[in-house]
């Protein structure tokens, strides 16, 4: 199995991919915790089934210092002990917000008060973006068939860099 395009190696493609990082680094320098960004991006990938992202995603947590056995139950999250109530208001959003087409109301008003009860207006604002980003982001590198397995830690910041100069 080989990727379909490198965006990386894409002339159109590095302007898309930066742009997509610059929307990235504003939203890590919201008052969001790191912790529920990296909680929020990981489960999205899941759902979308994005490996390439999940293999980002739970080696920055990981490097962050998330544990081996919460990124392990993010999938499961709903009957685990390990998460805290924002955590577990910010998962039940993204999976909402995630599958959109599978849940017909869309968000429910019920999980949106509950996040809303953790989180300011700004945060939800992050919170709500940083979904529709992985989204995104995770449209992208399944359709470009981008494969994980070979991520190292901090080439999402090298990248992010790189997109802040442009």
């Amino acid at each position: 199995m080989e990727p379909r395009i490198d965006l990386m190696n894409n002339q159109f493609g590095v302007k898309v991919a930066k742009r997509l990082f610059a929307v990235h680094g504003v939203l890590q320098q919201s008052s969001l915790p790191e912790s529920i960004q990296n909680l929020v991006m990981l489960r999205g990938s899941q759902i979308n089934g994005c490996g390439h992202c999940i293999d980002i995603h739970s080696t920055e947590a990981a490097e962050a210092g998330e544990t081996t056995k919460r990124l392990n139950l993010v999938a499961g999250w709903r009957h685990t002990t390990v998460f805290t109530e924002p955590e577990r208001a910010a998962l039940a959003l993204t999976e909402e917000a995630t599958r959109l087409a599978d849940a017909s109301p869309g968000v429910s008003d019920e999980t949106w008060a509950e996040a809303a009860k953790h989180f300011s207006e700004d945060q939800l604002i992050a919170l709500v973006t940083m979904i529709a980003m992985i989204n995104a982001t995770n449209r992208l590198a399944v359709t470009f068939n981008q494969l994980g397995g070979s991520y190292h830690p901090g080439f999402a910041t090298e990248v992010l860099a790189g997109a802040a100069s442009s």
